[in-house]
């Protein structure tokens, strides 16, 4: 479920109706916020299945007129560290000069029948700046099939700090939608912060 806006209150009320565990992540996300006026935010619970276990967490996204913000809490199972059930709160503050690529990836059912403005099946957001990267490599050759020499490795770097998928199916056309603005209002911040 994904909820998106423009006002710190706004923002409060979203995480709170997500019902995921909303003063330990309304804390969280506030203490980062501080007093800067919230642009645009969304507010994204997801549901996962790990073997036995059913796990919930919420990524929280926050823009701000100077910084992004991103807050991910998870719950624990009680472990060998923690006779309790317990959840881990983080939040990453950056700046919008920072950010390299805000990717905004759509699945489109029946491509050839496309009428623009139709919501997508599916959006996957991917924001890169830098704090991490994914290398792929593979073995250089040469245009010659009968070269047996070492040309080294090729590859290439990808910036993978955030993904974030939002289905129709599974978080429903609102959310969908919602995703799709808060990417724009991203998008267009980091065009004017990176003048």
């Amino acid at each position: 479920m994904a909820k998106t806006g423009t006002t710190t209150q706004g923002l409060r009320a979203a995480i709170e109706r997500s019902g995921y565990y909303p003063a330990l992540v309304a804390e969280a996300v506030e203490a980062a916020v501080g007093g800067e006026p919230v642009v645009s935010y969304l507010v994204h619970q997801e549901t996962t299945f790990d073997s036995n276990e059913v796990r919930r967490h919420v990524t929280v996204l926050v823009l701000t007129g100077t910084r992004f913000i991103v807050s991910h809490t998870d719950e624990q199972a009680a472990d060998g560290t923690s006779p309790s059930p317990y959840a881990t709160t983080s939040t990453e503050s950056v700046k919008l000069e920072r950010i390299s690529s805000v990717v905004v990836s759509r699945v489109v059912a029946n491509p050839e029948s496309y009428t623009p403005g139709a919501l997508p099946r599916e959006v996957v957001l991917t924001i890169g700046w830098g704090a991490v990267s994914r290398i792929d490599l593979e073995p250089a050759a040469c245009g010659d099939p009968n070269c047996d020499a070492d040309h080294g490795y090729t590859g290439s770097t990808t910036a993978d700090d955030l993904s974030l998928r939002v289905s129709e199916a599974g978080d429903g056309p609102d959310s969908v939608r919602q995703t799709l603005a808060f990417a724009q209002a991203l998008s267009e911040a980091t065009a004017v912060a990176g003048r």
